[in-house]
């Protein structure tokens, strides 16, 4: 038994630093949105196309996305679509004008896809071959890598107002995650290991929702899930995106203090996602979801009502908290559905992600930032309002004890 917990642990570390690195990588560009904005000299309007073109390349990835697994695996397409989002941050510290930044940050959101189908699709064979939990605590990692993300590049900007030796400093970084990762990532022939009672179970399971799918196409549940979860990452990307520009724009804070507002947000998500599977268990997926979801949204709407700094982060503190077990949660949902569903939901959102926060540009370039920040807010409550049409648990899945366990 300690054998196989010590592999479990080993390589649940393993799929942490892709998570981790996703979450570093794309945090560390967008905390110096900023920089970007000056150095370019560009208006609202022009950082929001800056931001589209990203979920642009996402939604572009989705049928690649689904080549490439077919051609290389969840492991190799990972790793190399990480090579390339290290690759992409070198080339936006060295872009000389607006539309070579558009071209790069293109082939970011290409690449973002990639590795988001990539990562979860490794979250999902990990749960299967063990016979545990464990994606809550690996988006936990990505939380925890932008908030380290954030720190790094609140630090910087102290030292320096350049991108280069920022960026420089964060590829190493980054590098070092994936040369971690490499050896531990599960193989895309991975055998699940359970006993023969359950892997019987879980074919009858997997034989009734093939049927379930069969009827509509797509189901209802696969379309609320992608709603829901497009939405949920609409409140997620935006808020890493604008929380630097609003308190420095908005709220008047010194250019230290801004990129704090990703590290508030990082902070609470990292902390939520690692207790999150009690909550879970005590309360169910739908009620932490729907709770979490309304928490965020009513939080943020007050914080902007209230105005000036310190509102402004208690508000993306409660974001955090309440957005931080959506995702994992949807993602449980969509696993259930089968592993076409999950990687489906994971590229919606990928969407949702990277072409939320254009959204939120557009609707401060004809109004204000402020107005920008309260469709984040609507946004969450949205969430709450789709999850209502899912069929959930009925009851938390009780987990086992650990000396049960031995057989996995």
């Amino acid at each position: 038994m300690p054998r196989v917990l010590d592999e479990f642990r080993r390589t649940q570390l393993a799929i942490a630093a892709l998570f981790c690195f996703l979450g570093f990588q794309y945090a560390s560009w967008a905390s110096r949105i900023p920089a970007l904005k000056s150095r370019l000299d560009l208006n609202a309007g022009e950082v929001g196309l800056l931001l589209m073109v990203t979920g642009a390349g996402a939604v572009a990835s989705f049928p690649l996305v689904a080549y490439l697994m077919r051609r290389l695996g969840a492991r190799r397409l990972a790793l190399l679509s990480g090579l390339g989002l290290i690759a992409i941050l070198l080339a936006l510290s060295a872009a000389p004008n607006y539309p070579v930044a558009l071209l790069i940050l293109c082939a970011d959101g290409v690449a973002v896809g990639c590795l988001n189908v990539a990562m979860n699709a490794q979250g999902a064979a990990l749960e299967k071959v063990y016979g545990r939990t464990a994606m809550t605590q690996l988006h936990a990692t990505f939380s925890g890598g932008a908030f380290l993300a954030a720190l790094v590049s609140s630090g910087m900007t102290s030292l320096t107002s350049g991108l280069a030796p920022h960026f420089a400093a964060v590829s190493v970084l980054l590098l070092l995650l994936l040369a971690c990762a490499r050896p531990r990532l599960l193989p895309d022939d991975a055998k699940d290991e359970q006993p023969a009672e359950r892997l019987a179970e879980r074919a009858d399971e997997q034989k009734g929702a093939r049927k379930r799918r069969g009827l509509t196409m797509p189901s209802q549940v696969m379309l609320w899930l992608g709603v829901a979860m497009a939405f949920a990452e609409v409140v997620e990307g935006s808020m890493n995106d604008w929380s630097a520009l609003y308190l420095k724009d908005v709220a008047d804070a010194s250019s230290q203090v801004a990129p704090l507002g990703i590290a508030v947000i990082s902070g609470t998500m990292v902390v939520a996602r690692l207790v999150g599977d009690g909550w879970r268990s005590r309360w169910g997926d739908a009620r932490v979801v729907r709770a979490g979801s309304a928490l965020a949204g009513t939080g943020l709407a007050l914080a902007l009502l209230a105005g000036g700094v310190v509102p402004a982060l208690i508000g993306f503190a409660c974001v955090g908290l309440g957005v931080s077990a959506v995702a994992p949660c949807l993602y449980v949902a969509a696993a259930a559905e089968g592993p076409d569903a999950l990687s489906l939901i994971a590229s919606m959102g990928t969407t949702g992600l990277l072409a939320g926060p254009a959204l939120i540009g557009f609707v401060a370039s004809v109004s204000s930032l402020a107005w920008g920040m309260g469709v984040v807010a609507a946004s969450a409550v949205v969430v709450s309002l789709c999850t209502t049409r899912l069929r959930w648990r009925a009851d938390p899945e009780p987990v086992a004890p650990t000396a049960e366990r031995g057989a996995v």
